[in-house]
């Protein structure tokens, strides 16, 4: 017995080093690209004991990617790290991009170009139909202006790449030289900041020996998904990862995810082969459509912030909390010790849903 608790250690131990040396052949990689310095780096690894214990499942952790530090921090500043240095090495010196009305990655694209002292043009689309004032002008909207970028609106439906391609057309004949960031950051340069977030997370759980059995994470725009599948691809984890999908179909999600991850292997160029089956989306949480909010996002928000007094967005993070909540309590996770959730910040936005969550008044 003694024989093979020593071995299985010996084999434990092995494969940590392994791991660890994938990971460190894959930040070689990633530092051929161009990149500027925007995020607080690693972004902290916690558990939700009270969450876990709440639900009843595996140990819950959160890896607090809302602890980026750029403008009250969020999933895009990673991309924005990679997204800015292209920018700056192509001469631009104006940034356009677009999103919904309370985007996060509008906000933090704002305040990633104020800091390299660039332009910021953005661009938001109506997808909700709201005419609540705090919604059309607080949270994230108010802290674009605040960062100094011009905000202009776009209706629901509108053709945003099209209406991104004729703003810089005019920029250009004004003497400006504007790039383009698509929404969310997602493409194969943005992506690479969800790579390098995968190798971290990897060391991070490898260096205080906690193995992790599932990654879950809100996703949208698709970058974020895509980098993730592309970087444990890349070092051969066997993490399980899912997406909790927060606006279109899982066929379109999945198929987007998959599409962007093999596009990121190939910018990457090492060899990595993205596997179809590794793209997993649940996407029967988006409700009635994008930032349009639903009952259980609204729980999932509230029981977050007051068991374990941790804030998420009512778009984006809190429908995948919804979906990480929902589908311990299905039983989705069973036979797992320790599931990770993505934080992708987002906690603005909450003052552009205040009504949302009917907590006006004082108790007495």
């Amino acid at each position: 017995m003694v024989e093979q608790t020593e071995t299985l250690e010996h084999l434990s131990a092995h494969r940590s080093e392994l791991m660890l040396s994938r990971c460190k052949d894959l930040s070689i990689a990633l530092a051929r690209f161009p990149r500027v310095a925007l995020g607080h780096l690693p972004t902290p690894l916690e558990p939700m004991d009270r969450l876990s214990e709440e639900l009843g499942g595996p140990r819950l952790w959160v890896k607090r990617d809302d602890c980026t530090g750029l403008s009250s921090g969020g999933n895009k500043t990673r991309k924005l790290e990679f997204l800015i240095a292209d920018a700056i090495e192509n001469g631009a010196d104006t940034i356009i991009t677009q999103g919904a009305t309370q985007s996060n990655h509008a906000r933090q694209t704002a305040a990633a170009a104020a800091k390299v002292g660039m332009a910021c043009h953005i661009l938001l689309e109506d997808r909700t139909g709201s005419n609540e004032i705090n919604y059309n002008l607080n949270g994230n909207v108010l802290l674009d202006r605040l960062h100094g970028a011009s905000v202009s609106k776009r209706p629901g439906g509108a053709d945003m790449n099209a209406e991104m391609e004729a703003l810089a057309e005019k920029l250009r004949a004004g003497g400006a030289k504007p790039y383009i960031i698509p929404g969310g950051g997602s493409n194969p340069i943005g992506a690479l900041g969800y790579v390098n977030c995968a190798r971290e997370l990897i060391d991070q759980a490898e260096n205080n020996g906690l193995k992790i059995d599932a990654l879950v994470h809100a996703t949208g725009s698709s970058g974020t998904q895509a980098g993730l599948v592309t970087g444990l691809a890349a070092v051969k984890s066997d993490i399980h990862l899912l997406g909790i999908g927060v606006r279109a179909p899982q066929e379109k999600q999945e198929g987007m995810v998959y599409d962007l991850a093999v596009r990121t292997a190939d910018h990457i160029g090492t060899g990595i082969s993205i596997d179809r089956e590794a793209v997993r989306a649940n996407c029967d949480y988006v409700g009635s459509g994008y930032g349009i909010p639903t009952e259980g996002m609204i729980s999932a928000v509230k029981l977050l912030a007051r068991t374990e007094g941790l804030l998420f967005d009512p778009v984006y993070s809190g429908k995948g909390l919804d979906g990480l909540i929902d589908q311990v309590r299905e039983g989705y996770f069973d036979g797992m010790d320790n599931v990770v959730f993505l934080h992708t910040g987002g906690s603005a936005a909450l003052f552009g849903y205040d009504q949302t969550f009917d907590l006006h008044g004082y108790t007495n």
